[in-house]
């Protein structure tokens, strides 16, 4: 992510719950979080080398919550295509721009598989946050599909988005701007 958290808490005087963050990679993040005095963190990561990551840091810990899927509109199964830079790149959608914006990073053939669900599934018991970071590489706007009643309950989105077709078919931030409208919330910084 490009925005500094830590300034956007300050900028407009957030006060956080608990942040749900989809693509979680290796909860980086979450040294942010505690330093913001926000303890409560589910993390969504559909990448087992990433969730094991995510568990031998976070499993001891009862305020975070460890979900090892994909988020998206559908309950489904979908080809990851893997990114060779500690697979912080890996989408679910197949790279395009991302080819030649970064010719560095590699991305295999799509041959691991990933289960995917709806947030408001995956949800169901856990009181919601009301704060969402979503990261999944051009996948975002099916995420917020997937969110359902929960989207309703957010106060606060910290999403990527993307002006070109970095991934192959990935939603562009007009499409993001207009669902999220729907739920009224407004773009204030990019």
């Amino acid at each position: 992510m490009l925005l500094d958290f830590n300034e956007l808490i300050t900028k407009y005087e957030l006060q956080i719950t608990g942040i749900l963050h989809v693509g979680a990679h290796w909860g980086e993040e979450y040294l942010s979080y505690i330093d913001n005095d926000i303890k409560k963190v589910v993390f969504i990561e559909p990448l087992k080398e990433n969730f094991r990551i995510l568990q031998d840091r976070f499993d001891s810990i009862d305020d975070v919550v460890l979900i090892n899927k994909g988020a998206g509109s559908e309950i489904k199964r979908l080809k990851m295509y893997k990114a060779s830079n500690s697979l912080v790149s890996s989408s679910i959608l197949k790279p395009k721009r991302h080819l030649t914006q970064h010719p560095d990073v590699i991305f295999d053939d799509g041959e691991t598989i990933v289960e995917i669900d709806r947030i408001d599934n995956m949800l169901h018991d856990i009181v919601p946050y009301n704060f969402m970071n979503v990261d999944v590489q051009g996948y975002e706007l099916e995420v917020f599909k997937g969110a359902g009643q929960f989207l309703g309950q957010v106060d606060f989105i910290m999403t990527e988005v993307n002006r070109d077709e970095v991934y192959e078919g990935c939603a562009q931030v007009e499409e993001i701007d207009d669902y999220l409208s729907t739920y009224h919330f407004k773009r204030v910084e990019t």
